[in-house]
């Protein structure tokens, strides 16, 4: 499943509303009325989702789908850099 199927599937159970309902471009707070409290469950739902750490206001920052996918693509590579490189400091012995 892409990273944006998956942010629509939380979008979809936080609001109980139809795939359809949301547009990539559009902003979430306009189109489908997101509210604050709304906001931080989907926060807690896709740092569980996708187990990358995310500050309490950058999904606030986020204004769309697309939004959300680029910084969760942004922090997802980050993260496999971070895990995946194999350096002295690391101590696998290559």
């Amino acid at each position: 499943m892409s990273i944006e199927a998956k942010v629509k599937s939380i979008l979809q159970k936080a609001l109980d509303i139809k795939p359809g309902e949301i547009v990539p471009g559009a902003k979430l707070d306009e189109s489908l009325g997101i509210d604050s409290t709304e906001m931080v469950e989907i926060s807690v739902a896709i740092k569980k989702e996708f187990g990358i750490p995310l500050k309490d206001n950058e999904l606030k920052k986020s204004q769309s789908l697309v939004e959300i996918v680029k910084l969760l693509e942004s922090k997802l590579e980050t993260a496999d850099e971070d895990s995946g490189s194999c350096g002295p400091s690391r101590g696998c012995g290559h």
